[in-house]
């Protein structure tokens, strides 16, 4: 008998733990929007659309929401429906055209900056890093504010997004949360040996609208970036080979010059007169729209990058 008041102090003792524990999880994965003062800089801005259709391209935006197959002017048709393989489900382009229901029409600036910033929605919840807010995060307030400028000037489409096709516990989208906490970062992936401008912008470029560590850096079982092998590769996430090592001590381009790797973006022609396949294929097409300064910017920033060995090994 002496032994319930024990037994039961402790089991109120537990949980009242539980109740804390789930508390401080509740509060740590609650979205957390871009702070005030910045949004209030951007919704400032006057957005320039000529600027802005620049950063479009930089940025792959059609790659991901024009329709599949997309062409030519089709492309700037935001309408949604790629769809993009993972070890975690499908996940497919949602329709941010101008349209004010099915599409971003609605959307201020500043809701625009939340998503592309801090991977928050207008409603408050999480995106997911399908969308690659992870590196849009180092983008400009102006490049912000001038893309969506851009985008406003994009026809409307009335098509529905369609729901991403993930199953438990990643169709939960409040464990996003715990993802940001331990892989959600604005800066810097490498740094750099100089202060030189091209390197900068190259940095700017790769890092941040480009997103090119997305598809290019290997992933821990959580999906999160291998930070130690930035830009050294990684296994095809639609299971067939593999995507290739950036940096100078890879196979694929580690030989290139960088006026190789600047070619290679504006003409898709390899120094070996191999010309670009698979996925990059849109990659180039968008890096085609670049100025040639941008293109030389990237090819410098990708030669000063530390030797690593294939990451995907």
């Amino acid at each position: 008998m002496q032994g319930r008041p024990a037994m039961s102090r402790l089991a109120i003792g537990l949980g009242v733990a539980a109740v804390a524990a789930a508390a401080t999880a509740f509060v740590l994965t609650m979205p957390k929007p871009v702070q005030s003062a910045r949004l209030e800089t951007i919704s400032g801005l006057e957005g320039d659309p000529v600027a802005g259709e620049a950063v479009f391209w930089a940025g792959g935006c059609a790659s991901c929401h024009a329709a599949p197959g997309a062409e030519g002017d089709a492309l700037k048709v935001l309408s949604g429906g790629v769809r993009l393989k993972s070890d975690f489900g499908t996940f497919i382009g949602p329709n941010i055209s101008p349209d004010p229901e099915h599409g971003i029409g609605g959307w201020s600036v500043a809701d625009f900056a939340n998503a592309m910033l801090a991977g928050v929605s207008p409603d408050g919840g999480h995106y997911y890093p399908a969308f690659p807010y992870g590196s849009y995060a180092r983008m400009s307030d102006k490049d912000i504010a001038d893309l969506f400028a851009f985008l406003k000037t994009l026809p409307a489409s009335a098509t529905a997004s369609l729901p991403h096709e993930l199953g438990f516990p990643f169709n939960i989208r409040r464990t996003l949360g715990g993802w940001k906490l331990l892989f959600f970062s604005d800066q810097p992936r490498v740094a750099l040996a100089s202060d030189d401008p091209a390197l900068v912008r190259g940095q700017y470029l790769v890092e941040g609208p480009g997103h090119c560590g997305e598809c290019h850096t290997p992933r821990n079982a959580l999906g999160g970036f291998k930070t130690d092998a930035w830009l050294a590769g990684a296994k095809n996430p639609e299971g067939e080979g593999v995507i290739p090592n950036l940096t100078p001590g890879g196979k694929s381009i580690g030989s290139w010059s960088a006026a190789d790797i600047a070619y290679y973006l504006e003409s898709g022609f390899t120094p070996d007169f191999d010309s670009v396949g698979g996925s990059m294929v849109d990659v180039q097409k968008n890096m085609a729209h670049l100025p040639g300064s941008d293109r030389e910017a990237i090819a410098a920033y990708l030669k000063a990058l530390p030797d690593r060995p294939d990451g995907w090994k």
